[in-house]
C-alpha cells in the first residue's frame, strides 16, 4: 500500500467509526524500570550529562521497547499510534546535549520502527489498517509568553529558531513514513502556527503532504491554552492549516474535558479528537482512574455525537485503550457540520464577522 493509499484509507475510516488512538507512553516506559545505560546504549555511552528520562532516545538505544509498546497498543485496538518523538526537537533536546544529527535520527528511526508495526499489523488484520502518527510536541521554550517575570517582553527563543526546530523534525518524521501528523499538547499557540507554518512550507518545498492533527492542551478549569485562548478561539488561531481533526489532550480527565470538546465539535467543521488522562493526578501524582471509568465517560461522549477520535494521556495504559475501544464500537462518528462563511477571528477569543 503506497502512503497516498493510506492515507485514502485513513479518511474513509473516518467517516465510517470513530477511529482509536494510543495511550501514554511515558507511564508504560516508566513501569520498566530503566536504568541510565538504557538510555544511554552504546552510542551514547560516553555522553556529558545525564540521559536517563529522555524517553524519545530510546528509540535509538533501546527499539525493542519502542517496537514492543505500539505492539501492544495495536492490540489493544488502536488504529493509529504515535512515534516516540514527543520532546525529538533540537530546541527541547539541548537540555541533554543533543545535537541535530541525534534529533533526526530520533525522529526518522521512531517513524520507521512505528511504520514497521503498522504494517505488520495490517498485513495480519487487512479489515483494521493501522496508521502512524508523527509526534511533534511542545517546547521548553515559549513564544507567547515572557521568560522573565521582570521582562514581559523577554523570550528565550525567536520564532524563526522554532520554525526551524520544527521542520528539522517534521522533514525527518515524514521522510521516516509517518502517516500524518499529531502537533500536540500545544500550550502556546504561537509555537503551534510556527509547526504549521513548517509543515506547509515543506509541502511547497516538495515534501510528501500529510494530514493535519492539531491537539491543544486545556491548562486547568479556566477553559484557557496556557497562553490564554478559549477552545474557540484556539480553533480559529489555526484552521487555516485546513487541519485533518483538532481537539484537544492531557491535563485533564474526560470528565472536566467535556465541555471543552463540546464546544470544538459546535464550531470545528473538520474531525474532533481527544484523549484526555486518566483522571486528574492525586497526592502521588499517579493516575487512579481505572480503564472502565475512562471508557464510560468517553462512550457517553460518543453516544451524544461529540467526537471522531479517541485515545488516551498520561496514566492510560493498554488496557484503558481497550476498554475504549470496546466502548465506542459500532456507535457512529460525529459529522462535522456545514457553517456558513464568515470571517472568524482570534486574540484571546472567538470573534465572527458575518
Amino acid at each position: 500500500m503506497t502512503r497516498q493509499d493510506r492515507i485514502d484509507t485513513l479518511k474513509a475510516a473516518a467517516k465510517e467509526r470513530i477511529l482509536i488512538l494510543d495511550g501514554s507512553w511515558g507511564v508504560m516506559i516508566q513501569r520498566r524500570g530503566l536504568d541510565e545505560q538504557d538510555f544511554r546504549g552504546e552510542r551514547f555511552k560516553d555522553h556529558v550529562g545525564q540521559m536517563k528520562g529522555n524517553n524519545d532516545i530510546l528509540c535509538l538505544t533501546r527499539p525493542d521497547i519502542i517496537t514492543d509498546l505500539h505492539n501492544q497498543y495495536y492490540a489493544a485496538g488502536a488504529d493509529i499510534s504515535e512515534t516516540n518523538t514527543f520532546s525529538a526537537t533540537t530546541i527541547a533536546m539541548d537540555d541533554y546535549h543533543l545535537d541535530a544529527q541525534a534529533c533526526w535520527d530520533i525522529n526518522f528511526e521512531g517513524a520507521k520502527l512505528a511504520r514497521a508495526c503498522a504494517d505488520a499489523w495490517t498485513a495480519q488484520q487487512p479489515e483494521k489498517p493501522r496508521f502512524v502518527a508523527g509526534s511533534i510536541g511542545p517546547l521548553n521554550k515559549m513564544l507567547s509568553m515572557s521568560s522573565d517575570v521582570n521582562d514581559p517582553g523577554a523570550r528565550s527563543v525567536t520564532f524563526d529558531q522554532v520554525y526551524a526546530a520544527y521542520k528539522h523534525q517534521i522533514r525527518a518524521l515524514n521522510e521516516g513514513g509517518v502517516d500524518l501528523y499529531l502537533v500536540e499538547t500545544i500550550t502556546d499557540t504561537l509555537n503551534c502556527k510556527a509547526a504549521l507554518k513548517a509543515i506547509m512550507d515543506l509541502e511547497d518545498e516538495g515534501l510528501d503532504k500529510l494530514p493535519i492533527w492539531i491537539s491543544g492542551t486545556i491548562t486547568d478549569r479556566s477553559g484557557r491554552t496556557l497562553s490564554g485562548q478559549t477552545a474557540e478561539a484556539f480553533w480559529n488561531s489555526v484552521k487555516h492549516a485546513k487541519p485533518f481533526a483538532i481537539g484537544f489532550n492531557c491535563a485533564l480527565g474526560a470528565d472536566l474535558m467535556r465541555p471543552h470538546i463540546a464546544e470544538l465539535a459546535r464550531v470545528a467543521d473538520t474531525l474532533v479528537a481527544a484523549y484526555p488522562n486518566a483522571g486528574l493526578p492525586n497526592a502521588m501524582g499517579q493516575y487512579d482512574e481505572q480503564p472502565h471509568e475512562t471508557a464510560h465517560e468517553l462512550h457517553e461522549w460518543a453516544k451524544d455525537g461529540l467526537i471522531n477520535i479517541l485515545g488516551g494521556c498520561c496514566g492510560t495504559t493498554p488496557d484503558h485503550i481497550k476498554h475504549v475501544a470496546d466502548e465506542v464500537r459500532g456507535i457512529a462518528p460525529r459529522v462535522p457540520p456545514e457553517r456558513p462563511r464568515a470571517l472568524r477571528l482570534a486574540g484571546l477569543e472567538p470573534f465572527e464577522l458575518n
